[in-house]
């Protein structure tokens, strides 16, 4: 099924760009109403759009953030992240007809902080996490004409040198820097495996 996709990317999305700036959005919803269910149909088709859309937004904004961590280190990876991610990220969201966010329990930026869609979500894939059980994507509707995609991402080897320890795989020279440019950053002392947050992309139905 196309939602094996995701978790690849699911898997990797977090290697370089997880502190960047989402374009904003919230989930769509209709007060004291319940939205309409999704066939089988349409949320296998949701899942597949949701691979597409975020392993689109993956390699459009990797490719860039890596070769800057590659050349000037953590500090050219976050003025990237800092700078030149924003508008691309809602270039990506308007290409998609979509609203493309990553966002955390911990977050770096507070522009990324859950919904509380979003909250209740993440706390269920911390709680699969905690007990051992797979982490996949999922799609709900959220709205009469809204529908949520969701996917885990978690912490490769790589994310330890923005996420890590400090003064482990975190070097608190590189941390200063983060300071400076997310002074409200709560989104360090992982290890390799942790779940990190996950994506959230709400379509239009």
């Amino acid at each position: 099924m196309k939602w094996t996709v995701i978790t690849l990317f699911a898997a990797f999305g977090s290697l370089y760009f997880f502190s960047c700036r989402n374009s904003g959005g919230s989930n769509e919803g209709s007060v004291g109403q319940a939205p309409p269910a999704l066939s089988a149909e349409e949320r296998e088709a949701y899942l597949g759009k949701g691979a597409e859309t975020t392993g689109a937004t993956f390699v459009a904004l990797s490719g860039q953030l890596k070769s800057a961590l590659q050349e000037e280190g953590v500090a050219g990876a976050v003025q990237y992240c800092n700078l030149v991610a924003y508008p691309l990220v809602d270039s990506l969201s308007r290409v998609h007809q979509a609203d493309i966010r990553r966002t955390s329990l911990k977050v770096r930026n507070p522009e990324d902080e859950p919904t509380a869609a979003e909250r209740a979500v993440l706390e269920e894939y911390h709680a699969k996490k905690a007990t051992g059980e797979p982490l996949l994507p999922k799609v709900e509707a959220t709205g009469a004409s809204a529908v949520a995609f969701y996917a885990p991402i978690l912490i490769q080897e790589t994310c330890l040198k923005c996420h890590g320890k400090i003064g482990e795989t975190l070097m608190e020279e590189d941390y200063a820097i983060i300071k400076k440019l997310y002074p409200e950053d709560e989104a360090t002392g992982y290890q390799a495996g942790d779940l990190r947050g996950m994506w959230s992309v709400t379509f239009r139905r």
